[in-house]
């Protein structure tokens, strides 16, 4: 997919932000739908499909955390959050709640563009023609190297762009363990401890995905002393 053909939703109860995000992310060549609280987000939602969603955290009603945490349940377009707390802990809230990216207020709209072209680089292109699938097995989990998707029996398990990207990742060197601050780096994220907590975050959760136990890692596993390792059967 061209960035120059992604739409995108903002969802923002400031109406003069969601105003200036929809008219610059225009004029770089995106498509911009803007909602002006949770509630409207849900029923634009439910019409239309989005490469990728710009979400404020703080809105009144259903919050940030609360409709990401919603949507991941049936919807796995990527989402970026805009939240004026920049601490760690609030940062991996958002991570947790399955976000894919955050970004702190107050910010320059030409990082929001990096990070959005970002994700966007992350999303698989399934445009291609299938050629001979490789599958790789998981216990009961069949990941599709070409398609970057991954299965469990008939069901496919929906993974955020995040994900989709650490599984090529690992899938791409298997047994061999790769550090936080690889996978940061492969992630294209700027480095430091809070990126490697976050890493940890999205591991975490990529985990209840592919595991019987998430706590006792059999296919995902940590490597002390070196990092994580996907262990294919």
């Amino acid at each position: 997919m061209s960035d120059m053909d992604a739409h995108l939703l903002i969802v923002d109860d400031d109406e003069r932000i969601r105003t200036l995000l929809q008219k610059f992310l225009i004029r770089h060549g995106f498509l911009v739908t803007a909602a002006r609280d949770a509630a409207h987000a849900r029923r634009i939602l439910a019409g239309l499909d989005f490469d990728l969603i710009v979400m404020d955290v703080m809105m009144p009603g259903e919050d940030g955390l609360a409709l990401t945490a919603s949507l991941r349940e049936t919807l796995q377009t990527p989402i970026l959050l805009l939240t004026a707390k920049g601490e760690t802990e609030n940062r991996i809230e958002g991570l947790e709640a399955g976000a894919d990216d955050y970004l702190a207020k107050p910010f320059e709209p030409k990082e929001l563009l990096l990070r959005i072209n970002a994700i966007l680089r992350r999303m698989p292109d399934t445009s291609a023609e299938d050629i001979a699938p490789k599958v790789m097995l998981l216990g009961a989990i069949r990941y599709d190297l070409e398609r970057g998707e991954m299965w469990e029996g008939d069901v496919l398990v929906r993974l955020t762009a995040t994900e989709v990207q650490l599984m090529k990742i690992f899938a791409a060197k298997p047994g061999e363990p790769l550090s936080r601050a690889k996978l940061v780096e492969e992630l294209g994220r700027d480095r430091g401890q809070a990126q490697e907590r976050a890493v940890d975050v999205q591991i975490t959760r990529l985990r209840r995905k592919i595991e019987d136990n998430p706590k006792q890692p059999r296919y995902l596993q940590t490597v002390r002393g070196a990092g994580y390792m996907l262990a294919p059967d």
